[in-house]
Order: C-alpha cells, then structure tokens, then sequence
C-alpha cells in the first residue's frame, strides 16, 4: 500500500511537469494577499473571455495552459482598482507564464456606509467533521468555553469526575488554536471552564481529521479557534459579565490590536470569578473486609468552592516581505480553586452494628500554564508554502488537601486508627510540573492544475515529575504513610511525518490521500529507587483517505476513512494514591494499554442540512474512574481500565430552518448503537445498547435591536465501562439588545432554566463489581438550587470599518481545517 502510495505521488510529480500555466499572486501594496479575486484572461484581438479564475486565500491564482495566442489579463476585486496585465504570447514551447507577485492600488472611491453581514449557521458540517460558529449563539456572551460544549453535538460533560466525551467515547484531545493541549483531562477541562466563550470564534469537532493533525485522540479531537481581529488600524473589544446562581459569577475582557502594514500586534486580558455548589446523595451497598462483611452505606456530600482564572496573551505577527512571515505569541494562565467539603454517612454492618462518619475536606487546587510559540513562513513561488513552528509549554500544579474526620460507634463512642483512612486528622498533597517542546514543518505545493501535496515533520518531547501522597496525624505529628507516596519522573518522545495529496479529479469530484507515522517512547521512573516501572515504544502507520462528491451545487456526498490512537497519560499510568472517602482511593494502572481506532464515515449535505453515518472500532478502549480491588481487599481503588473492545455505529443530523426573516430554528441529533465489552470486572460483560443526544436551538430577532434565543439539549442514558449514567439535559434562554450608535450589547442569559442538570451515576448494575458493590450517586450540580442568571455588556471599538487584513493560515492554523466566511 505504502509502495503505491509514493508511486503515485512521484507520477503525480512527473505528470506535473508535462503541462504548463498560467500563475501569480495579487497583494496589496503592504504585501498582505488579496483572496477571492476575480482573474479573467482575455483574447488581444477582440477582448474576448478565454478563461477565468479566483485567486485562493494567498492571493495566488492558477490557469492551465491555453492554445497559442496573444493575451492580457484581467484583475477584479471589490476596493481594489481594476488591472490589466502588459500583452504577452504564449507560444507552444513553453505553454505557460509566471508573473510573479503583483501589487493592487486600493479604490479610494467610497460607495457610502452600506454594512452587510452574512450570518453563518450554528453548525457546519465538513468531512473532517462538525464546526461550531460560536458567535452565532447568544448563549455564548457571558458563557464558558465549556458551557458552549455541553451545548455541542455529541459532546457530554462529566461534572462528576472532570471528563468529557465526543459521540459517546473517551479517548478526546482537546487542541486551542491548532495546538494539543498535552495536560491532564481533568486540568484541560478546568481550564475551559474558566475561559470566556466571548473570546471564541469556532469550535471544530473532528471526528476524521486529516493527515496533518496529530494522530492522538481516538474519538477526534475538539480543536477552539480563539478570535484575531483582522481589521487594519488600532481596535479592541470589552466584555463584563455578573449573575448569579447558588453564588455570584463574574468575569471581564479587554482585547487590543494595532495592525499597520506589515506590522500586527495584538494581546488579551481576563478574569474569571466563580462561587459554585455541588452535593452528591449516594446509596450503597458492598461487602468489605474491612468493614467485618456485608454493610449499606447512605452518605451526603456537599462541596462550595471558589475559582478565580486569569488569563493573558500578548503575540505579534511581522511581514518581512510579500512572501515571508515571522511571528510568535505568549500566553499566560493561573487557576485556583478553594473548595470546602461536609460529607456525612450511615454504615450499617450486618446484621446489627452501626457506623457514624463525619467529614470536613478543606483543599486547594493552584496551576499555573505558560505556553509559548514562534513561526516562520515563507512563501517559496506561488502556492508553494513552508513553515516552521516552535513551542513550549510549561505546567504546575499544587493540589493539597487537609481532612478531617470522626468516625464514631452506636454509642457516639470514637473508634478508629491514626495509621490508617479512619484517621481524625490526614492531609493529602499532590504536586506535579510538566514541560513540552514542540517542533514542526510543513511544506504543500501544487504539482498539476488540480493537484496539491503537503507533507511534515513533527518532534515532541515531554518532560515532568510529580509527587503526591498522605499523611496522618500521629500524637501531634504528621507522619508520612509509606503506601501511599507516590514519585514519579516521566519522559516521552514523539516523532512523526505525514504525506498527503489532494487532487480534484473533476469539477465535481475531490479526493484527498495521506499516511502519518508516529513512533512514541515513554519512560517512567521512581527518582527514590531508580526502578524503571514503564518503558515502551510504539510505531504505527495511521492512514486517511476522503473523498467528496458535487451532486449538484446544493448537494454534496462525502466518505472518508482514519485511523487514530489514544495513548494513556502519565496521570492514567502513575501508581499514585489520593483521597476520595474513608473507603476508597485514587490510583493509576500501570498496565494501560493505548487504544486504536478506526473510523468511516459517510456523510450527505443538502443546503443547510448534513446528514452522516460513522462507523468506529475501538481496541482496548481506555475508561477511567472504574472500580476495583487488589489482594489486601482493604480499599476501593477507582483507576483508569481498558475495555476489551467497542463498536459504534453513529447517526448524526444537523437541521437548520428559517421560517421566516425573523425566527430559526436549528435541531441536531447524535446517537445510535454502542457496543462493548468489559473484562476488568469480576464477571467480565458484553454490552450493547442505543445511546442519543439530542440539541435545539430558536433565534428570534424582535424590533428595538432586541433578539432572543431559547435552546435545550438531552444526552440519553449511556455507559462509561461498567458505570451506567441515566439521562440528563438543561434548557436555556437568552436576550440580547444592540445598543445604538455602536454602543455596544447587553446580553442576558439563563442556563438551565427548569434545574434538570442532575448526574445519576450507577455501579454494579451490568455485572458484579468489586466487593460486590451496588452504589447510586445522585450529583446535583449549582442549577438545580437555581437557574444561572448573567448580564453582559460586550463592545468593539476602534477602526472596526476598515479593511480587513488576510489572517495568518500557518503554524497551527495549517493543523486544522477553517471555514473562513466574512
């Protein structure tokens, strides 16, 4: 297959060489691409139309070659001044002409203050996958970037554990601009809490990403598109946001830009304040041990916490010239998180003696991620690219908690141990660093008319250690409890190189081929005992192939194939040990084996409408917070497990209606069979069930600038290994008011009106778990004690009508593929 693959790109090449063109490229005359031009090339005898052509995104257009003759060109473009070429002959060796690059003189004619806006659709369906058009909700003022997915198609939150799926599978990488996140999903998910949606354009949901992103993530990979203004001149933007629900929200903006030319310079601001509530109900039932047998457990647990965010970002962009680009950016974030937790619980040891728990965890969860880059792109001729992109990531995180607990017989009497979870007093810390290089470049060129090849380089390295464990309070003294410390020192190499050609075989139809390989080594050691407790290696060929098909110019089929993987973090491989209750503990499982995946899809659009079928298989699928036990039969141990294997079969519907200027609706579904099977319980299980999630939207636009938006979603009952979670959902309600005289909007906004956002987690219902346990957790997040009200005031200023310089399709942006739209 590899052998064919090469061949037919080096035909491809030798193909290439046999014909001729016609090419260039059009900038303005600060060396900024002029996309979307109209070229036409004209006979010199009677002026008539040979042929015609669009200049792409770089401002570069391409003509194949014509018969003999004597021509001139013809540039046209809306604010730029019509041109027409010196007369030139094409003779028939060669056939073909390079202008080079040529610069436009704007048209300084003004056609008076006419504004159009052309209104994207909520979501876009391509073949790689589902776009997100964040703006055009009004949910989305005042919103986190995670409540904008939980909105999402096929996206399901886990508040619970701080987790998420895409279309009802882990295995999901998050990416922010075209760049993975190489954090702990806990940690990612925190942090999307606390970005503010204001500053999002798009969220991708690449279910079949091509060959240039990263074969991580074997259910896709969830790629948020932050705004760049692109208009010349200095503008910025302001948003402050207040509400309340259990407890009050803040958060506020400011974004500046300054582009002059060849200069563009731009940094952010935010702040983030948010007071939540969370309680938990749970009812159990097991057989432990430790405990002397069989025991019901009915236990309480209420947690407030307060998070405050920043974030900041400072970046520049430089044209050295029309076909050379450097730039680079910094950002900044810092994250803490103080909660408090009451827990209470009944232990009725059968047949007749009784347990009273009283608990109270005090905890902090501090981190703090710099993350830097820096590119260079250079324009080697016409359509032919190189870039080049360096980046660093550098993470902490410091996670100390203090417990204390009273345990206490039928007769309010203290029992317990000061070595061991029953402890009165205990303290937990965790304390981990992370670092990340990346290096990267790609090189496309069209090789024929209709005929492109991209191919790259990728090196990352990863470098961290983390510390945690716990302590018990002995005679005034903390003492160390050797069982549960855990030091880890982790290194990974990753390095891959991918090829791909794009061909479009005819005007209808387009093919797109390409093959990745990565090869992975990642090394865990104990610094303490230098014993080495993880080395492996891992080298895999990941295959793509999509093929889209023009029916008419309102329908479109499309077919594609991928294959991923999903390799377990340092956190899902660490033997480390952290509270969860007097009975239970956190750990990883050293013996995780890296999920692989393969994915095809087929998919139909009509108009608005998109319509897909997707068929995943998934080997040794990773499920985390899966309960097991060990020899010693003492704890609950809650790890990460692999699954022996998982099939889905996905439908998804994305429905837009206009039913009039002033009122659209737009409906999605995802959902369809999920099978599994699991061995790491106590009677190993197969599982086949059919899990949905369902969302809609309604737009309404009032007189006086007002508009308004209600909007609802619903994720059926589904499966998490052998953890069953019942149905759940929220609706929701926004206004929005545009001020005038552009003066900028008030927004306000309620999530989940009717407080349905309730969690019901259940164990021991598909098989016999651990200790035999049968538990139901009813979580109740902050809604379901009151709708979450905010108020937004948002505004743009500066030279907001000016005209709009081309955003920089390189580095990371070349990572992923966008829908441009102005």
């Amino acid at each position: 297959m590899m052998r064919f693959f090469f061949s037919f790109l080096f035909t491809g090449c030798l193909v290439a060489n046999g014909f001729g063109q016609l090419v260039g490229q059009f900038t303005t005359a600060a060396g900024q691409p002029i996309p979307f031009a109209s070229i036409l090339l004209l006979n010199l005898v009677d002026s008539t139309l040979v042929k015609g052509s669009l200049t792409d995104e770089q401002g570069v257009f391409r003509m194949e070659n014509s018969t003999p003759g004597t021509y001139l060109l013809r540039f046209t473009s809306v604010g730029y001044q019509t041109w027409h070429s010196p007369v030139f002959e094409l003779t028939a060796s060669p056939l073909g002409k390079d202008f080079g690059t040529l610069m436009m003189r704007e048209d300084t004619r003004q056609l008076g203050e006419v504004v159009v806006r052309a209104e994207k659709p909520l979501f876009e369906q391509q073949v790689a996958g589902t776009i997100v058009n964040v703006e055009s909700s009004l949910m989305s003022k005042g919103s986190s970037v995670l409540g904008v997915l939980e909105r999402s198609p096929g996206v399901v939150i886990d508040y619970q554990n701080n987790s998420l799926t895409l279309n009802g599978k882990s295995g999901v990488m998050v990416m922010l601009n075209g760049k993975l996140m190489r954090l702990p999903l806990a940690q990612v998910v925190a942090l999307l809490n606390g970005m503010n949606a204001n500053e999002i354009s798009t969220i991708e949901l690449l279910t079949t990403p091509p060959s240039r992103y990263d074969a991580e993530g074997s259910a896709g990979l969830i790629n948020i598109v932050t705004k760049k203004n692109k208009n010349q001149g200095t503008n910025g933007s302001v948003s402050g946001t207040g509400g309340y629900g259990w407890g009050e929200k803040g958060s506020g903006s400011v974004s500046l830009s300054h582009t002059t030319g060849k200069l563009d310079l731009y940094g952010s601001y935010l702040f983030s304040h948010d007071r939540t509530y969370t309680d938990l109900f749970i009812l159990s039932s097991q057989n432990m041990p430790v405990f002397g047998g069989r025991l019901d457990v009915v236990a309480w647990d209420t947690t407030t916490a307060v998070q405050n965010n920043h974030t900041a970002t400072v970046g520049i962009d430089y044209k050295i010239n029309p076909k050379t680009g450097v730039g680079g950016s910094i950002n900044f974030n810092r994250n803490t998180t103080s909660s408090t937790r009451y827990a209470g619980a009944t232990y009725t040891i059968l047949p007749d003696s009784l347990l009273l728990y009283e608990g109270k965890v005090q905890g902090d969860n501090r981190w703090k991620n710099l993350s830097s880059t820096v590119y260079l792109e250079r324009e080697l001729r016409p359509g032919e690219k190189f870039t080049a992109d360096l980046d660093y990531l550098y993470f902490k995180n410091d996670n100390p908690a203090t417990v204390y607990s009273l345990f206490q017989n039928r007769d309010r009497t203290p029992v317990g141990s000061e070595t061991n979870l029953f402890a009165p007093r205990q303290q937990s810390f965790a304390h981990t660093t992370l670092q990340v290089g990346v290096f990267k470049v790609d090189y496309s060129k069209p090789i024929a008319p209709k005929l492109k090849i991209e191919t790259g380089l990728k090196a990352t390295y990863s470098g961290g250690s983390s510390v945690s464990g716990i302590e018990s309070q002995v005679d005034g003294v903390w003492i160390g409890r050797s069982e549960t410390v855990t030091t880890i020192r982790m290194k990974e190499r990753i390095g891959a190189a991918y090829a791909s050609v794009n061909a479009q075989l005819n005007a209808s139809i387009q093919l797109a081929a390409g093959v990745r390989y990565e090869h992975s080594q990642t090394r865990m050691d104990d610094p303490n005992t230098s014993e080495n407790t993880i080395n492996r290696r891992l080298g895999a060929w990941f295959p793509t192939v999509s093929f889209s098909k023009k029916v008419n110019p309102n329908a479109e089929w499309q077919l594609s194939y991928t294959k991923r993987i999903s390799r377990p973090s340092y956190n899902d491989l660490a033997s480390y040990v952290l509270y969860s209750d007097p009975t239970a503990v956190y750990t990883g499982n050293p013996a995780l084996k890296p999920t692989i995946t393969s994915n095809l899809k087929l998919g139909y659009t009509f108009r608005n409408y998109s319509f897909s079928l997707l068929f995943s298989r998934d080997k040794y699928p990773i499920a985390r917070y899966q309960i097991t036990e060990r020899e010693a039969r003492n704890l609950l141990y809650v790890s990460p497990q692999n699954l022996a294997w998982q099939n889905n079969l996905t439908f998804q519907t994305n429905l837009p209606w206009k039913l009039n200027n002033w009122w659209t609706m737009n409906a999605g579904f995802v959902g369809g069979l999920r099978q599994f099977r699991v061995e790491h319980t106590r009677i190993p299980v197969e599982k086949s069930y059919f899990g949905y999630s369902v969302n809609f939207s309604q737009t309404f636009k009032l007189p006086g600038r007002f508009s308004a938006e209600l909007s609802g979603w619903y994720n059926s009952t589904a499966y998490n290994g052998s953890i069953k979670v019942t149905g759940f959902g929220a609706l929701n309600a926004g206004v929005k008011k545009e001020l005038k005289n552009d003066a900028g909007s008030l927004q306000l906004s309620i999530s989940d009106i009717l407080r349905t956002l309730q969690i019901n987690p259940y164990y021991g219902t598909l098989t016999q778990e651990a200790f035999s346990i049968k538990n139901h957790v009813q979580v109740n997040t902050e809604s379901t004690q009151f709708p979450i009200i905010k108020l937004t005031y948002s505004r743009s200023f500066g030279n907001i009508h000016s005209n709009k310089k081309s955003q920089r399709k390189a580095g990371s942006m070349d990572e992923r593929e966008r829908v441009r739209k102005e």
